[in-house]
């Protein structure tokens, strides 16, 4: 069995347990929680099946396991005592064929996606290992950059939610002050960084299918526009969105 249709198996039927777990849970938000943990198992698993151990694939894949570990406690954590997150609430009634509409366009689809995302990871596991050189230096501080930014953003949006005299107010300090996305500004980074690693392995360029991926994801379909339609009911956020960059940090606009 090839490299990748093993991998591409594993991946089937770990969506396919998160999707049971859906119905268990009568809640689809768990797929968020899933899209996390599967670059950490998926990473794993190509280093195992590849049988090519080295220091740049462990570290690569040491790398995803922070991110995709971090990621999902936070998201676990954020779910914790609410209701089903409104995006999939909103899908529940409106979807035709609900079920099977949610095991194709939620579950099989993230699998897809992030199989593609993590491409990079894939190809640096497949390749033999050779010496480490500023490449991998350069991709680590891009990766280390990002990482900041996500855990940065998100606990200081954690942390503004809990005050209570913050309640109904739109987050505009600390890394939001620079960026409406930090958090996923940081993401779209850190796997840029990995692809920078990945440049050093055979055929590595073809990976940067994974972080065009990430990127138009989170700039054109499931990340930045529906979080921004969501705030735009918000009464400051024109104003907000007229003086804060929306994705890459600057400072704000008189």
């Amino acid at each position: 069995m090839s490299f990748f249709l093993a991998l591409a198996l594993i991946l089937f039927f770990y969506m396919t347990g998160w999707f049971i777990v859906s119905i268990w849970k009568k809640r689809n938000d768990v797929a968020d929680v899933a899209w996390g943990l599967g670059f950490v198992l998926l990473s794993w698993g190509s280093l195992w099946i590849a049988s090519s151990l080295n220091i740049r694939s462990l570290g690569v894949v040491f790398l995803v396991s922070i991110w995709g570990l971090r990621l999902a406690w936070h998201i676990a954590f954020r779910h914790r005592g609410t209701d089903e997150d409104y995006r999939y609430a909103t899908w529940r009634k409106t979807w035709r064929f609900f079920y099977l509409r949610s095991f194709f366009q939620i579950y099989l689809l993230q699998g897809v996606l992030l199989f593609s995302v993590l491409t990079p990871v894939l190809f640096i596991a497949y390749s033999p290992g050779d010496a480490l050189n500023i490449i991998d230096f350069l991709g680590l501080m891009v990766w280390i950059a990002g990482f900041t930014f996500e855990a940065i953003g998100d606990a200081q949006l954690k942390n503004f939610l809990k005050q209570p005299e913050n309640r109904g107010k739109l987050m505009q300090g600390g890394l939001w002050h620079y960026t409406r996305h930090p958090n996923y500004f940081g993401e779209v980074s850190q796997w840029w960084g990995i692809f920078i690693i990945a440049l050093n392995v055979p055929y590595g360029y073809v990976s940067i299918i994974g972080p065009l991926t990430i990127t138009f994801l989170i700039l054109k379909v499931s990340g930045i526009p529906l979080l921004e339609e969501k705030m735009s009911t918000h009464p400051d956020f024109a104003e907000y969105s007229r003086k804060t960059s929306m994705f890459f940090p600057w400072f704000p606009r008189k």
